[in-house]
């Protein structure tokens, strides 16, 4: 059984690529970015980007299958997921969170590496929620026999106190995960929202600071690399590339799994 750690811990800037421990680690490296269902770039220059980071693991959020959008009509009837590992030579989990505009629309991952097994499960809709969000969940199998368990999620952005609502139940269905946990993805609330700062308490952060909304004038810290517990991991490194793709930055932590 999982306990998760109790206490975040924040990683001062200065021991980023610092290598505190040597016994073997797997490393990977993890990243999360909400695509804004496409409408600032083409699949291929999202691919592309992707590509050039280089992740083991990706975290994707806001992501359309064959719909319509007026906002996008460069992306439309598009499958994002499918193409988008075609297109990095990635493996691809996804899941529906709502039927929109004649297709779907939801949460995704990309993986270098198979999976044991994914799961979706839905979070609440308490009152004043927008839509119905979720998380996808995949055990990751790694060369070697190690195994982890990543997560993608996208929270409400209406209000704080939904948010608190589904934080409540993420941290309540992943308490007892059998393997090392990381959580990524727009979580819509800032480090010092009760929602982030109370209800992801237990959780050790592998993201840095840095704001990650809006791409072209950050001011909000929205997006982030959660990870449990602290004996299973080491973080190396940690950034917020600037790409103007989306209206989200990405977020990447270089990590190794013991």
């Amino acid at each position: 059984m999982l306990l998760i750690v109790a206490g975040i811990m924040l990683i001062p800037a200065s021991t980023f690529g610092q290598n505190n421990k040597n016994d073997n680690g797997y490393p990977l490296k993890v990243m999360s970015y909400n695509l804004r269902f496409g409408e600032r770039a083409t699949l291929e220059e999202l691919a592309e980007y992707i590509k050039s980071e280089n992740p083991d693991v990706v975290a994707l959020q806001e992501m359309d299958v064959r719909t319509h959008r007026a906002q996008a009509p460069h992306q439309n009837g598009k499958d994002f997921i499918t193409e988008l590992g075609y297109l990095t030579g990635m493996l691809t989990a996804y899941a529906r969170t709502i039927d929109y505009s004649g297709g779907y629309y939801g949460i995704g991952i990309l993986s270098k590496y198979p999976f044991e097994k994914t799961q979706k499960v839905l979070l609440p809709i308490p009152e004043g929620s927008r839509e119905q969000r979720a998380m996808l969940l995949a055990d990751v199998e790694l060369p070697g026999g190690k195994r982890f368990t990543f997560v993608s999620t996208h929270l409400d952005h209406s209000s704080s106190n939904v948010r608190k609502v589904q934080i409540e139940a993420l941290n309540e269905a992943l308490t007892n995960n059998p393997l090392p946990l990381i959580v990524a993805g727009d979580f819509n609330g800032k480090p010092d929202s009760p929602e982030i700062n109370a209800g992801m308490q237990n959780w050790n952060r592998a993201c840095n600071s840095d704001f990650t909304f809006p791409s072209n004038n950050p001011e909000l810290k929205i997006d982030y690399i959660f990870y449990t517990p602290s004996a299973n991991w080491t973080v190396k490194n940690a950034a917020v590339p600037k790409t103007q793709l989306s209206d989200h930055l990405p977020v990447t932590a270089e990590m190794e799994l013991h």
